[in-house]
Order: C-alpha cells, then sequence, then structure tokens
C-alpha cells in the first residue's frame, strides 16, 4: 500500500482588464501577500532554531498501526499550540514572550495563514537539524548544511479561498482569495482560466482534495490543487514468488537517455529505448553560446547572474525530457499490471565520473534516478544550484500498475 499526489493548475487571468483579467492592483496584492507571508515564516523560522531542543523533543506517541505506546518525535500539532502559546497574543495568555510577540511584529495576521506558515516551518527547520547533526557525528570538515530560506509557495487553507463556479459558463468563474493589501487583509476576487481539464481532474472519484497552494511567477500566477490517493499492490516478497512475474527494469543509457526492458520466464519479451530527438546537440550549442558570452563579459561580478534567459531554457528543457522519459516508462508499465519496476543504482558512481561522460544527460537523469537532494547540473560552470526533478515519485500520480 502507497501514497500517491497529483497536482492540478488553475490559472489566474492577469491579462488586462479590456480582455476580462484582473487589474493591475490587485497583482500587486498577490506580490504583498507572499511577501509578508516570507516575513512570518522567516520569523516562526527564527523562533523554533532558537529552540531546537523543544523542536527535537522525543515522546510517547500512540502507534496507529499496533496501537502500541512507541518513544517518536513531537507531533507537529503539539508544536503548533505550544508555539502559538509562547507567540500569539490571546484572551487565555495574553503576554507571550516579549522577544517573540508575533501578535505585535503581525497585527490582525490571519489565524490559519499563521497556521500554515509554522506547519511549514516545522518541517524546514527539523529538516535542517537533523540534517546538521548527521554532518555533526559524520566529522567531516566540509558540506556544512546551511539554514533553509523561509521563502515558500503560500499554503491556502480552509477559509482563505473560495472557488466560485459559474454553472452556465465556467470561463466566468472566479476564485476568492484574502490577500493582503499593504496594509490591511481582505477578500479580493480574481478571474480565473477555467477549463473542462481541469473539472474532469478535480472531479474524478478516488482522490482526497489536499490544501492548495498559491504560485507566483514573474509574469502569471496559478493555484496548484493538490489531491492524493492511495494505492494497493502486493508486497515484494509476493511478487518474488509469482511464476508469471514481470519485471520492468530502466537503465540509463550513453547513447539513449533510457533503455527500458521487460523481461518475464527469464526472457526479454519487449526493449524500448528513450531518445533525445536531437536535443542533446541543441544544449550543447545553448551551452556554447553561454561560454561565448561568459568569454565577452569577462570576469563574473559576484552576486549577478548572466545569461538567465538561456540558462533557463535549458533547466526547461531538462524538465521536459525528464518527464518524456517519465511517460515512457509509464506507457510500458501500463501493459503489464502488477510489474516490478526496478532501477539501476548509480549511488556509488561518484560526481566526478559523472561528468566526464559526455552525454548531458548523464548529469540531469543521474541525480533523479539516485534520488539526491540537490544537484549541480551544469558541471558547476556558474554555481547554480537547483532541486532534483522528481522523476521516480512522476511514475505514482500517472497510476502506474506496478510496485516501486
Amino acid at each position: 500500500m502507497g501514497q500517491t499526489a497529483r497536482t492540478t493548475k488553475l490559472l489566474l487571468d492577469l491579462s488586462a482588464r479590456d480582455q476580462g483579467g484582473a487589474n493591475a492592483g490587485k497583482r500587486s496584492h498577490l506580490e504583498e501577500t507572499v511577501k509578508i507571508l516570507d516575513a512570518a515564516r522567516q520569523f516562526y523560522l527564527d523562533f523554533f532554531l532558537a529552540h531546537p531542543d523543544k523542536l527535537m523533543e522525543r515522546v510517547e506517541v500512540l502507534s496507529k498501526k499496533t496501537g502500541e505506546l512507541r518513544e517518536g518525535l513531537i507531533s507537529s500539532d503539539k508544536l503548533l499550540t505550544w508555539a502559538e502559546f509562547h507567540t500569539v497574543a490571546t484572551a487565555e495568555h495574553p503576554d507571550p514572550l516579549p522577544q517573540w510577540n508575533f501578535s505585535q511584529a503581525f497585527p490582525d495576521f490571519p489565524n490559519r495563514y499563521r497556521r500554515s506558515v509554522i506547519k511549514d516551518v516545522i518541517g524546514k527547520a527539523r529538516g535542517y537539524l537533523t540534517t546538521l547533526r548527521k554532518w555533526q557525528h559524520s566529522g567531516k570538515k566540509k558540506g556544512k548544511p546551511g539554514i533553509p530560506t523561509a521563502s515558500n509557495h503560500p499554503t491556502l487553507y480552509a477559509g482563505t479561498y473560495t472557488l466560485d463556479l459559474d454553472e452556465l459558463d465556467l470561463r466566468k468563474s472566479f476564485v476568492r482569495l484574502k490577500v493582503y493589501t499593504g496594509s490591511t487583509w481582505a477578500w479580493v476576487q480574481y478571474p480565473t482560466r477555467y477549463n473542462r481539464y481541469f473539472e474532469q481532474r478535480r472531479a474524478e472519484e478516488g482522490w482526497e482534495q489536499e490544501s492548495p497552494k498559491l504560485v507566483l511567477g514573474k509574469r502569471s500566477a496559478a493555484i496548484h490543487f493538490l489531491q492524493s490517493k492511495t494505492i494497493k499492490a502486493r508486497k515484494i516478497v509476493e511478487s518474488k514468488r509469482d511464476p508469471d512475474l514481470v519485471t520492468v527494469a530502466v537503465d540509463l543509457n550513453v547513447k539513449q537517455l533510457a533503455v527500458i526492458t521487460v523481461r518475464q520466464h527469464g526472457k526479454i519479451t519487449q526493449t524500448r529505448f528513450v531518445s533525445d530527438r536531437g536535443l542533446d546537440q541543441a544544449r550543447f550549442r545553448h551551452l556554447g553560446r553561454i561560454a561565448k558570452k561568459q568569454w565577452q563579459s569577462g570576469q563574473a561580478v559576484k552576486g549577478e547572474r548572466s545569461n538567465q534567459q538561456l540558462w533557463r531554457h535549458i533547466r526547461r528543457q531538462n524538465t521536459d525530457a525528464a518527464h518524456k522519459t517519465a511517460r515512457a516508462i509509464v506507457e510500458v508499465c501500463e501493459r503489464y499490471p502488477g510489474c516490478v519496476l526496478l532501477f539501476e543504482r548509480l549511488r556509488t558512481i561518484k560526481g566526478s565520473e559523472r561528468r566526464s561522460q559526455s552525454p548531458w544527460h548523464i548529469a540531469v537523469l543521474f541525480p533523479l534516478w539516485s534520488q539526491r537532494d540537490e544537484v549541480q547540473p551544469d558541471g558547476g560552470a556558474t554555481g547554480h544550484r537547483q532541486r532534483r526533478q522528481a522523476l521516480l515519485l512522476s511514475l505514482l500520480p500517472l497510476r502506474v500498475p506496478c510496485r516501486l
């Protein structure tokens, strides 16, 4: 049994007012909302890092599966209650800690947004402290983890948004958001680009609705609706006992993006090669342009990034290649219900060995296979770091009837 999730985007219409979109002031409200939520997230990040003992406190918890008491980390719900008790002034506790008075620093802050910020920060702070503790026990001098940033996409809990649908014309649908105007909090309506695809996924049975997120780009804004679903599958031990077991193996190839082989009864029944279709040469030309521009501009200025448009284009190409590779794996697995999906184990390969191979997808798809937290896909030439693409996780939302 496993858990899978998928995201459906609902774009906000930020076009010109005469074209049915939102006015310029509404766009600025979204930016102010993201800015004040980041500031509140920074407040609680500093608060939890100042109290690491409470954050990593171990208490007795009741196991839902066995019903037995065991020792574990204090739950995020209890931490939320503890944090609000010490930082928020209410009738029951009107005197929070003087140096951590959230009510004074952020007056009239909505409680739903505050709780979403606290829940987000708990995960960030715990992950940082856990990684820091492992680094300290390792005895290494390099690789010390850095303090996490406070910026993140706002989570919209119930009470911070409503979706108003027009039954006659879905194109006239609106979403009401509680936003910060720069001085006060107010409810504002935003026109959406509602479509049949979103309606179909939203109404599909078997998927549970989760709290959506507001994703604000430089020229666009969208609400990402998260849905989760429980998938039942046989255990690996039981699958191995099946004489008709089908295994689907994925190998990271040098000349191809991936090689997918299907094996049953000791024989290979299908082989599929996933090609980049000329993307390798296109990427090589883009990197050549970047190298030429950097040579012409001379030594880079600290704190500035050059060729941002080209780097964004290359990152989009890498993401597109990863998703197409995942789609190819899904198409093969859909033909064999109950199959076992195997990936090549590449965690033992060092970074220098990986970069020594010329094909670009070795550097791009390798971290997706090995599930590293952060990668430097361009070999460290510009120092740009990007989060790994969830290639393996992208298989489950497409309802692959096999077990990883």
